[in-house]
C-alpha cells in the first residue's frame, strides 16, 4: 500500500444522495451500496485517500450505517487500524442537541472540537455516490500551486438524465461550475442545462484552519449547506479553483444508473480505467472458495465474486458474492447481489436482487434497460 504521507485528513460524508435510490437505502446508505461484484462504492474514495497517504479519516454518518460499521469494521484492510489517527466512525447527531444534523456544516459543526485538536494542514471532503480511482496529491498539489483556499473536483460531461429528470432535488443538491481561467466564478444548484457541463465531484480540499473559520461563522448564523450557503456567495472573497478529473467515473444517481454503471463493469476497458489506473482498490475480505461452474452450466460476459456456483446459463451479468444459479436456470442482464439464489428452471433478464433473495423454481422476471426489475433484500419470490 502506498503511504507518500499527505499532509491532509479526510471526511467522508456516506449519506449524502441517498434520497435517488430509495429501494437501495432502505436498510443501508449510499456509501454501502454493493458495486462491481464485490465491493461496495466506499470502498473507492477511502482506498484512493489511503493510497495517498491520508490515514486519518472520519466518516460521519446520519442515518441507516449499520451495514457501513459492519463493513468498514476498524479499518483493517485499509490500514487505518491505527493508534493516532485511522478511521473514525462520527454519530449522526448535531453538536449540543439530540437531532440528526442536516447539512454538511451541520456535519462538520458536530467535530469541530476534534479538528482543532489535529495536526494535518488540510481537509479533503468528500461524499461517496462515486467510483472513481482518484490521486489525491495531484489535487493537493494543484492547491497548493495555485494558492487557493478552497479547491473542488469536477467531471467534463453533460448532466445525467436521472438528475436532469429528478422531481425532487431539494434534499440531496448536485453542483455545476463556471470557470475563469480556472477559478470557479460560479456555482449552479441544480441547473438543468444541456449539453457538456462542469458536474462538481463534490470533493474538496481546504486549509483545516480555514475550514474550522467558516464552518464557525456559518453555524452561528444558521447556515446548512457548505456549497450553497458558503461557497456561492462568497466567490468573489474566497479563492475557489477547480481541478479537473479526467479518470473514469461512476456516478450512482438512481437505479437506472445503478443498472448501467455495474453493467459497464463487463467492458474490460472500464474495468481496467477503473481499477487499474491508479492504485489498488480495497474491500471487506471474506475468505470463500472460488466460483465455481458445474459441469453442464455456461457462463458468458460476466463478473463474478468469489463463493458463487453457477449450474445454469448465465450471460452478460454481474455476480456478488455467494449467489447460487440452480441447474435449468437462465440469467441474462442482470446484478445479483450477495447471496441471491436463482432456483431450477426460473428465469431472469433485467434484473436486479438485493442480498439473499430466493427465486423459486420456474418463476420469470424480465424488465428491460431502461427499467430493470427491483427485488428487496430478504424477499423470496
Amino acid at each position: 500500500m502506498v503511504n507518500s504521507n499527505a499532509n491532509a485528513l479526510g471526511i467522508l460524508f456516506p449519506n449524502s444522495y441517498d434520497s435517488l435510490v430509495p429501494e437501495l437505502v432502505g436498510e443501508r446508505l449510499m456509501a454501502s451500496i454493493p458495486f462491481a461484484s464485490r465491493y461496495r462504492l466506499v470502498d473507492f474514495i477511502l482506498s484512493s485517500m489511503v493510497n495517498c497517504g491520508i490515514d486519518n479519516v472520519s466518516v460521519i454518518v446520519r442515518k441507516n450505517y449499520h451495514s457501513l460499521m459492519d463493513h468498514l469494521g476498524s479499518g483493517r484492510e485499509w490500514d487505518l487500524t491505527r493508534k493516532n489517527g485511522g478511521l473514525n466512525m462520527v454519530p449522526p447527531y448535531a453538536e449540543k442537541t439530540v437531532s440528526v444534523y442536516n447539512g454538511r456544516i451541520e456535519a462538520l459543526a458536530s467535530i469541530l472540537d476534534f479538528l482543532k485538536e489535529q495536526k494535518e494542514k488540510y481537509v479533503i471532503m468528500a461524499d461517496t455516490n462515486l467510483a472513481v480511482n482518484f490521486d489525491f496529491n495531484a489535487m493537493i498539489e494543484a492547491h497548493m500551486e495555485s494558492g487557493a483556499d478552497v479547491t473542488v473536483a469536477y467531471t467534463e460531461q453533460p448532466l445525467p438524465d436521472s438528475i436532469l429528470d429528478a422531481p425532487h432535488t431539494s434534499k440531496d443538491m448536485y453542483y455545476t461550475l463556471s470557470l475563469d481561467e480556472g477559478r470557479v466564478s460560479e456555482i449552479q444548484i441544480n441547473s438543468k442545462e444541456i449539453g457538456v457541463q462542469n458536474l462538481s465531484m463534490n470533493i474538496y480540499i481546504i486549509e483545516r484552519q480555514r475550514l474550522i473559520e467558516l464552518v464557525s461563522k456559518a453555524y452561528v448564523l444558521g447556515q446548512i449547506y457548505f456549497e450553497r450557503d458558503v461557497l456561492a456567495p462568497n466567490l468573489k472573497t474566497l479563492n475557489v479553483q477547480a481541478f479537473r478529473f479526467d479518470g473514469y467515473v461512476a456516478r450512482i444517481s438512481d437505479m437506472k444508473s445503478y443498472f448501467e454503471e455495474n453493467m459497464k463493469m463487463l467492458d474490460n476497458e472500464n474495468v481496467d480505467a477503473l481499477f487499474y489506473s491508479g492504485d489498488p482498490i480495497y474491500t471487506k475480505i471474506r475468505d470463500d472458495n472460488p466460483t465455481r461452474y458445474i459441469n453442464g452450466s455456461r457462463a458468458k460476459n460476466i463478473m463474478a465474486a468469489d463463493g458463487c456456483v453457477i449450474e445454469g446459463d448465465v450471460e452478460n451479468s454481474i455476480l456478488f458474492r455467494g449467489v447460487k444459479i440452480a441447474k435449468g436456470a437462465k440469467v441474462r442482464n442482470c446484478v445479483l447481489m450477495q447471496g441471491t439464489s436463482v432456483e431450477a428452471g426460473a428465469s431472469l433478464e433485467y434484473v436486479i436482487t438485493d442480498k439473499n433473495v430466493t427465486i423459486t423454481e420456474y418463476k420469470e422476471l424480465k424488465g428491460n434497460d431502461a427499467f430493470p426489475v427491483y427485488v428487496a433484500k430478504y424477499q423470496k419470490v
